[in-house]
């Protein structure tokens, strides 16, 4: 496994424990990559009572991009608690781009990341 799809695949492990901490029952996501670039989908259900959580996604996502605290910090994400807001703004910082659209009781979300070659 190469260094881009370990950092790929911890940030679906993330919104996948993120979701299951907000009440998901039904977590679905996607990997494509090609071309040096990534787009990871996930689709959630959630908890109505959590939607003030699922609403400061947009805001972490839309953080700038920063590729030199992408690596260093990346190895002390993992330690907290599920979907804490630090690793959620940590994800932020390494996509470039990101598509949240929630709805009720669903969140579906698109991230894109350009990959290190």
């Amino acid at each position: 496994m190469t260094h881009n799809e370990k950092k790929l695949a911890n940030i679906v492990e993330e919104l996948t424990m993120f979701f299951f901490s907000i009440g998901a029952k039904d977590v679905r996501s996607a990997v494509h990559v090609e071309n040096n670039r990534a787009d990871i989908e996930i689709t959630a259900d959630y908890r109505e009572e959590y939607r003030e959580r699922v609403d400061a996604l947009v805001k972490y996502f839309n953080e700038p991009k920063n590729e030199g605290l992408e690596d260093f910090y990346w190895e002390l994400a993992g330690s907290g608690d599920p979907g804490e807001s630090s690793q959620l703004l940590l994800i932020g910082m390494m996509i470039d781009n990101a598509d949240v659209q929630i709805e009720k009781s669903q969140v579906r979300i698109k991230l894109s990341k350009e990959l290190q070659a």
